[in-house]
């Protein structure tokens, strides 16, 4: 399988090369990729799953926990930063409320997962923050204490109230709550694709019903993110990041 955190592509190097222009303190390399990542590729479904490269999710502008997680590998490793990915097991809760009915009834008990991990001083930080743009990050957890549930809409509060920001401690977290087993690191995600211990590979049946009904998957997450464009306006007036 070819690797799909394309660093080399030139879509990559590009992007890499604006998002840290005229920087050289690793942590400001890091703080200007992890905000991109997070917001200006927004959370949505692609049709291929977990199989998009790095370049193809930066001309998209959109993607889920490991497609993210994908380019956030792959630009960091474009400006020196050493990063790898951290696969686990993460309930389906996660995603209940956008996948309803039926179809989350048919998705497995658990699916494959993955976050990021950065090395900075010398040591590895975890980070899975950016993988809600910060707009549906606000609507996920107003919804979640709505519903009274503990984990859906892409967040968990679990073990704690869920961040949407750059957290170097690697004490808070979006979804960390929700993984239930862990698979380790590995420093290139077609590999670990490849691989035994990869759940997320659906039969004929079930991959055409996924394709038919993300459309429905993708609108939901639209409208929950809208929910939060009051605040985001006022934000902008006001002269705050939204």
């Amino acid at each position: 399988m070819k690797p799909l955190s394309d660093t080399n592509h030139p879509l990559v190097q590009l992007t890499a090369r604006k998002l840290t222009s005229g920087v050289t303190e690793p942590r400001v390399k890091l703080a200007r990729i992890f905000y991109y990542v997070r917001d200006e590729i927004r959370f949505g479904f692609p049709p291929e799953g977990d199989f998009v490269t790095a370049s193809q999710t930066i001309k998209r502008g959109y993607g889920q926990c490991n497609t993210k997680g994908t380019l956030f590998l792959a630009l960091c490793r474009a400006v020196g930063i050493p990063a790898r990915l951290h696969f686990s097991r993460i309930s389906k809760e996660i995603q209940h409320g956008f996948f309803v009915g039926i179809f989350y009834a048919l998705m497995p008990k658990e699916v494959t997962h993955s976050w990021l991990e950065v090395k900075v001083d010398g040591h590895w930080i975890a980070i899975d923050n950016y993988i809600n743009d910060l707009v549906l990050h606000k609507a996920a957890v107003l919804a979640l204490k709505q519903s009274g549930w503990t984990t859906g809409f892409s967040v968990s509060r679990k073990e704690g109230e869920p961040s949407a920001e750059l957290e170097l401690s690697g004490k808070q977290f979006s979804q960390m709550g929700a993984v239930v087993y862990d698979d380790g690191t590995c420093d290139e995600p077609a590999d670990f694709f490849s691989g035994p211990y990869y759940l997320n590979r659906p039969g004929i049946i079930k991959r055409a019903l996924y394709r038919l009904y993300l459309p429905l998957v993708n609108r939901r997450v639209r409208l929950l993110r809208q929910t939060t464009q009051p605040e985001k306006m006022h934000n902008v007036s006001s002269g705050t990041r939204a």
